[in-house]
Protein backbone atom coordinates (compact mmCIF):
# COMPACT_ATOMS: atom_id res chain seq x y z
CA UNK A 1 0.00 0.00 0.00
CA UNK A 2 1.42 3.37 -1.02
CA UNK A 3 1.22 6.78 0.91
CA UNK A 4 -1.79 7.59 -1.08
CA UNK A 5 -3.48 4.90 -0.02
CA UNK A 6 -2.61 4.24 3.16
CA UNK A 7 -3.61 8.16 3.99
CA UNK A 8 -7.25 7.93 2.24
CA UNK A 9 -8.08 4.63 4.66
CA UNK A 10 -6.96 6.85 7.86
CA UNK A 11 -9.43 9.43 6.23
CA UNK A 12 -12.02 7.35 5.93
CA UNK A 13 -11.59 5.89 9.24
CA UNK A 14 -11.45 9.34 10.56
CA UNK A 15 -14.81 10.18 8.60
CA UNK A 16 -16.23 6.50 10.01
CA UNK A 17 -15.44 8.15 13.83
CA UNK A 18 -16.59 11.22 13.34
CA UNK A 19 -20.28 10.14 11.70
CA UNK A 20 -20.32 7.45 14.85
CA UNK A 21 -19.44 10.67 17.28
CA UNK A 22 -22.04 12.83 15.72
CA UNK A 23 -24.74 9.88 15.16
CA UNK A 24 -24.13 9.64 18.76
CA UNK A 25 -24.50 12.97 19.65
CA UNK A 26 -27.62 13.71 17.81
CA UNK A 27 -30.91 14.17 20.35
CA UNK A 28 -32.98 10.75 19.98
CA UNK A 29 -35.40 12.34 18.03
CA UNK A 30 -32.84 13.16 15.46
CA UNK A 31 -30.79 10.13 15.04
CA UNK A 32 -33.25 8.72 12.65
CA UNK A 33 -33.19 11.20 10.84
CA UNK A 34 -30.45 11.24 8.82
CA UNK A 35 -29.17 8.98 6.57
CA UNK A 36 -25.57 7.84 7.04
CA UNK A 37 -25.31 9.12 3.44
CA UNK A 38 -26.64 12.82 4.49
CA UNK A 39 -24.40 12.56 6.96
CA UNK A 40 -20.89 12.18 5.68
CA UNK A 41 -22.92 14.79 3.14
CA UNK A 42 -22.85 17.13 6.04
CA UNK A 43 -19.56 16.65 7.26
CA UNK A 44 -17.92 16.92 3.57
CA UNK A 45 -19.70 20.46 3.20
CA UNK A 46 -18.74 21.22 6.50
CA UNK A 47 -14.84 20.25 5.60
CA UNK A 48 -15.61 22.44 2.97
CA UNK A 49 -16.86 25.32 4.34
CA UNK A 50 -13.92 25.52 6.92
CA UNK A 51 -11.50 25.32 3.58
CA UNK A 52 -12.90 27.86 1.48
CA UNK A 53 -13.89 30.45 4.57
CA UNK A 54 -10.66 31.32 5.46
CA UNK A 55 -11.30 30.33 9.04
CA UNK A 56 -8.57 28.06 9.12
CA UNK A 57 -6.58 30.86 8.15
CA UNK A 58 -8.13 32.89 11.08
CA UNK A 59 -5.59 34.39 13.35
CA UNK A 60 -6.42 32.67 17.23
CA UNK A 61 -6.85 35.53 20.15
CA UNK A 62 -5.04 35.68 23.23
CA UNK A 63 -6.43 32.49 24.42
CA UNK A 64 -5.60 29.91 21.16
CA UNK A 65 -9.17 30.01 20.32
CA UNK A 66 -11.17 31.39 16.87
CA UNK A 67 -14.41 32.50 16.80
CA UNK A 68 -16.43 30.07 14.97
CA UNK A 69 -20.22 31.55 13.63
CA UNK A 70 -22.19 28.35 13.72
CA UNK A 71 -24.90 29.58 12.42
CA UNK A 72 -22.96 30.49 9.23
CA UNK A 73 -22.07 26.81 8.53
CA UNK A 74 -25.23 25.98 8.80
CA UNK A 75 -26.57 28.65 6.25
CA UNK A 76 -24.04 27.33 4.62
CA UNK A 77 -25.04 22.98 4.71
CA UNK A 78 -28.53 24.16 4.13
CA UNK A 79 -27.61 26.04 0.64
CA UNK A 80 -25.65 23.69 -0.19
CA UNK A 81 -27.63 20.99 0.17
CA UNK A 82 -30.41 22.27 -1.94
CA UNK A 83 -27.97 23.43 -4.65
CA UNK A 84 -26.97 19.98 -4.82
CA UNK A 85 -30.43 18.44 -4.92
CA UNK A 86 -29.84 16.55 -1.22
CA UNK A 87 -32.91 18.17 -0.05
CA UNK A 88 -34.68 20.60 2.21
CA UNK A 89 -33.23 20.68 5.60
CA UNK A 90 -34.61 22.48 8.89
CA UNK A 91 -31.32 24.50 10.61
CA UNK A 92 -32.52 23.52 13.42
CA UNK A 93 -31.78 19.68 12.77
CA UNK A 94 -28.88 20.45 10.79
CA UNK A 95 -27.17 22.92 13.83
CA UNK A 96 -27.19 19.57 16.16
CA UNK A 97 -25.02 17.85 13.28
CA UNK A 98 -22.43 21.02 12.96
CA UNK A 99 -22.54 20.98 16.90
CA UNK A 100 -21.88 17.36 16.76
CA UNK A 101 -19.05 17.96 14.48
CA UNK A 102 -17.60 20.57 16.88
CA UNK A 103 -17.45 18.28 19.90
CA UNK A 104 -15.95 15.11 17.71
CA UNK A 105 -13.13 17.65 16.85
CA UNK A 106 -12.51 19.26 20.48
CA UNK A 107 -12.27 15.47 21.75
CA UNK A 108 -9.52 14.95 19.15
CA UNK A 109 -7.53 17.91 21.40
CA UNK A 110 -7.67 16.10 24.53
Amino acid sequence: MDNLETELLMDAEDDARAIEFIRNYLPQELKERFTEDELYYFLDVIVEYYATSGILDAEPDKDGCIDIDMEKIVDYVVKQARKDKMGEYDPEEVMWVVQGEMEYGESLED
